[in-house]
C-alpha cells in the first residue's frame, strides 16, 4: 500500500528513499545525502531517460582566473536548495513529467586536454545516442565543443544559442575557451547563419555569419527582442543552448574567471528561457562558474536555477506534446 512516506520519497520533492529495515524507511531531505544535481538518481543507464546531466571538471584553457573545474560540484551542491517540488511560476514539478538522471563527471587524468575531449564527447554521445537531451555542467567554455560534436554527429550542424560576454571566435590553431566557437564553425558542428550570441560586450572581429546581439542592443530591445530574433534564426532546427555565467553582470555572478561589467540580469535569461518552450533544444550547458571567486554560493545558485528553468521548459514542451 502506498504511504505518505512514499509520496514524499518518490514524488514531487524528488529525494531518495533509503531502507532502514525490513518494515521501515526514512526520507532524505534535499540538503542531505549524495550531492547529485537536483537530487536526481545517479546512473549512466539511459533507458527511459529524458535528460542526462553530467559534469566536466576542467579549466585548463582559461585565460583569466582559474577554478571552473570546481563548477560541477558547486552546481550540484547549490541545486539542493531547489529540489523541493513545484517550480514557480511553472506550477509543476518537472520530475513528475521527465526522467532526469545525473551521469556523474567525465573521467580524465589531470592535465590531459585531449583525453578530456575524447571522454567528454563519448559521454555526450552516450546520452544523445539514447535519444535523451544533455545538460552539461562546466568547466570552462571549451567544454561546450565536446557536446556540440556529439550532437552534430546525430543531428547535423546545430543552431548555437550562446549567452556570453565574449564571442569565443578568436581565430587560432589553439583550442581554448576563447576559440571553441571558431573551431566549431571550422569543423561544421554549428550552422553560423542560424546561430546567435547574446549579451556580448567585448571586442572580437565580426567577420562571420553569426548574429551578435551586443549588450547595447539588449539594453534597447530586451529579452523579448532577443527571443524573437532567436526564433527567426533558429526556426525548428536542432539547437544547442550554452550559457556562460559571465554573460551576467558580476554583481549577480562574481564567481567566474573573466567577469565583464554591465552584463545581463538574471531576469533577462530567465524570461528568455521561459519563452523558449517551442525551441528544439537538444542540449544545454552552464559553464565558467569558478567557486573560489564566488560569495555565499550566489553564482552557483544562479547557475543551478538557470539549469532548472531549462529543465522546466523541456517539461512544458512535453506537456504540450501529450
Amino acid at each position: 500500500m502506498k504511504t505518505q512516506a512514499d509520496d514524499i520519497a518518490f514524488g514531487r520533492e524528488g529525494v531518495f528513499r533509503t531502507q532502514t529495515g525490513p518494515d521501515g524507511t526514512h526520507v532524505e531531505m534535499p540538503y542531505s545525502g549524495i550531492r547529485t544535481f537536483l537530487r536526481r538518481r545517479p546512473s549512466v543507464d539511459m533507458t527511459g531517460v529524458d535528460i542526462g546531466v553530467y559534469g566536466i571538471p576542467f579549466d585548463l584553457t582559461t585565460s583569466g582566473r582559474p577554478g571552473a573545474r570546481l563548477g560541477p560540484s558547486a552546481l550540484r551542491e547549490a541545486s539542493a536548495q531547489l529540489a523541493w517540488g513545484e517550480v514557480w511560476p511553472w506550477g509543476f514539478d518537472p520530475f513528475d513529467i521527465l526522467s532526469v538522471v545525473d551521469c556523474g563527471d567525465v573521467p580524465f587524468r589531470r592535465g590531459q586536454v585531449e583525453q578530456m575531449r575524447d571522454s567528454a564527447v563519448a559521454m555526450a554521445r552516450h546520452i544523445s545516442g539514447a535519444g535523451a537531451v544533455t545538460l552539461m555542467l562546466g568547466g570552462d567554455h571549451c567544454t561546450t565543443y565536446t557536446a556540440l560534436k556529439a550532437h552534430a554527429e546525430r543531428h547535423g550542424p546545430l543552431a548555437l544559442v550562446q549567452f556570453d560576454a565574449h564571442r569565443d571566435t578568436q581565430k587560432s590553431n589553439w583550442f581554448d575557451h576563447g576559440t571553441f566557437v571558431h573551431h566549431a564553425m571550422q569543423d561544421g558542428l554549428i550552422d553560423p547563419e542560424h546561430s546567435v550570441q547574446i549579451g556580448i560586450r567585448t571586442h572580437y572581429d565580426n567577420d562571420d555569419p553569426i548574429t551578435v546581439l551586443y549588450r547595447d542592443w539588449m539594453h534597447d530591445h530586451g529579452w523579448r527582442g532577443a527571443l524573437e530574433k532567436m526564433r527567426q534564426l533558429v526556426g525548428n532546427r536542432p539547437a544547442y543552448l550554452s550559457i556562460d555565467i559571465d554573460s551576467l553582470d558580476p554583481a549577480y555572478a562574481p564567481g567566474t574567471g573573466t567577469p565583464v561589467v554591465d552584463g545581463l540580469t538574471p531576469n533577462d535569461i530567465i524570461q528568455f528561457l521561459r519563452g523558449s518552450v517551442d525551441v528544439n533544444f537538444v542540449g544545454m550547458d552552464i559553464v565558467e562558474i569558478s567557486p573560489p571567486y564566488d560569495h555565499a554560493d550566489i553564482t552557483a545558485l544562479l547557475g543551478a536555477s538557470l539549469a532548472l528553468e531549462y529543465i522546466c521548459t523541456r517539461a512544458a514542451r512535453r506537456k504540450e506534446d501529450t
